[in-house]
């Protein structure tokens, strides 16, 4: 597994003995540091009616399912409100997701928003490195997943990360970066 918390990256106007002090969640992961098979849990958080609603404001969204207790409560098929996928889709990435300098998000895939998760909820997540490649000739491309689960560990979230990652030393990867950059070219015409 790839050590976590360990690296000491320096910063411009940093005193140089605060500089060699590792960053929190700043990894300076390179492509060949991604084992597939390693696997992360986060922390636990609880999500609050505050914070669920303040995401609401920002994104727009006032469907009466996450924001008019009334209706959720009376005429809901919950009973209760619900917290916004988008807002489970964040808080389940940013718990597990680390802040390598390496690596770039390149999309998501297979979304899927399994159980409903409430205001008072309390999740985590599980974060497992899938696969890798070789992309081009500078970076490979990684899929990870994302299992997100609200306590006593019932999953309500799943969806896979495409990231590249630059790689620490590309002639390593040179020949087959080349030829995948020969078959899209040919492939494209």
């Amino acid at each position: 597994m790839a050590e976590i918390g360990v690296h000491a990256r320096g910063l411009p106007g940093l005193p140089e003995d605060h500089a060699a002090i590792p960053v929190w969640n700043a990894e300076n992961w390179y492509f060949e540091d991604f084992e597939v098979g390693d696997r992360i849990r986060s922390i636990r958080r609880t999500i609050s009616e505050g914070e669920s609603m303040q995401f609401n404001s920002l994104v727009m969204d006032h469907h009466p399912y996450v924001s008019d207790a009334l209706f959720a409560e009376g005429e809901g098929v919950f009973g209760r409100r619900l917290v916004a996928g988008a807002f489970v889709f964040s808080l389940g990435l940013g718990l597990a997701a680390t802040n390598c300098l390496n690596s770039f998000s390149y999309g998501y895939d297979r979304l899927r928003f399994i159980k409903p998760v409430f205001i008072g909820d309390t999740i985590y997540t599980i974060r497992e490195n899938l696969a890798k490649e070789v992309h081009n000739a500078t970076m490979g491309k990684l899929r990870v997943s994302y299992s997100v689960y609200k306590a006593p560990g019932e999953q309500v979230l799943y969806a896979e990360h495409l990231l590249t990652a630059l790689y620490r030393d590309p002639s390593t990867f040179a020949d087959e970066a080349a030829l995948k950059m020969a078959v899209k070219e040919k492939a494209r015409g």
